[in-house]
C-alpha cells in the first residue's frame, strides 16, 4: 500500500477499479467532443487532438501487454513495433482506423483500457515487467495508465475547450504512487497537473523535465 508523505497516513493501493473509473470518465467525455475539434492542438502538446489520444490508447494498450508474458522482460518492453504516421507526430504501436472517425478512435481508446484493467486484475501482485522510468508491478502499471488518462484527458480537454476535473481521491492514489517527492497541501489534482509538467504551484514553479517513480512501494 502506498503512504501519503503529508500525513503518514495509508492509502488504498491504485487499482484496476481506478484506471476502468479513469477510462470511463474520458471516454465520457470525448464521446462529446465537438468533430472538427479533433484536427486542433491538444493543450500544451505539439500533437493534434486525435493523435494525443491515439497515444493515450497506446499508452494504455503498452502497459497492459508488458504484464501479458509468462516471465516478462525486464530489461526492455515486449517489442512490438514502433512506428510514426508524420515526422513530429508520436510513436505507436498502434493505429485507429480513420474511416472509423471519432467514434471508431474513442472505441479504440476503450478497448486498450479495457486490456489493461483486464492484466492488472489478474496478474499476481509479485509479478515484475520492464519500464524505462523502473521494472514495475501490477499497480504501478496500473497507476501509470491513471495518470496517462488524466493528464492527456486534459490536453485534449483544452484542446475541444471542455471542462474536465478528475476525482480528487483519484490523483491523490496515483500522487502518492507515482510521485512520492511532490508537494503537498495543495489540490490533488493541480499538484498531479505540476507532477507532469502543465501546471504551476504556489512556490513551485512549472516543470519543464519529470519523470516518475514506477518500482513497486514497500
Amino acid at each position: 500500500m502506498s503512504r501519503s508523505v503529508e500525513t503518514g497516513s495509508v492509502l488504498s493501493p491504485v487499482t484496476a477499479d481506478d484506471v476502468d473509473l479513469a477510462v470511463r470518465l474520458a471516454v465520457g467525455i470525448l464521446r462529446d467532443a465537438p468533430p472538427e475539434g479533433w484536427g486542433g492542438k491538444a493543450g500544451s502538446l505539439e500533437w493534434d487532438c486525435w493523435e494525443t489520444a491515439e497515444h493515450l490508447a497506446n499508452d494504455l494498450f503498452y502497459y497492459a501487454v508488458q504484464l501479458g508474458p509468462q516471465s516478462p522482460p525486464l530489461d526492455t518492453h515486449v517489442p512490438f513495433a514502433l512506428s510514426q504516421k508524420r515526422p513530429d507526430g508520436p510513436a505507436k504501436f498502434l493505429f485507429a482506423d480513420r474511416a472509423a472517425g471519432p467514434a471508431g478512435l474513442v472505441q479504440v481508446l476503450e478497448a486498450c483500457g479495457a486490456l489493461l484493467v483486464a492484466m492488472v486484475r489478474t496478474t499476481p501482485p509479485q509479478v515484475r515487467a520492464h519500464h524505462g522510468a523502473g521494472v514495475s508491478d501490477p499497480e504501478g502499471f496500473a497507476a501509470m495508465g491513471v495518470v496517462e488518462t488524466l493528464v492527456h484527458m486534459h490536453d485534449l480537454a483544452e484542446g475541444f475547450g471542455l471542462a474536465w476535473t478528475p476525482p480528487s481521491a483519484l490523483c491523490s492514489r496515483v500522487l502518492a504512487r507515482l510521485f512520492p517527492e511532490a508537494p503537498d497541501g495543495a489540490d490533488p489534482w493541480l499538484t498531479l497537473l505540476w507532477a507532469t509538467g502543465r501546471a504551476e504551484l504556489p512556490g513551485h514553479p512549472r516543470l519543464t523535465t519529470w519523470r516518475w517513480a514506477s518500482t513497486p512501494r514497500s
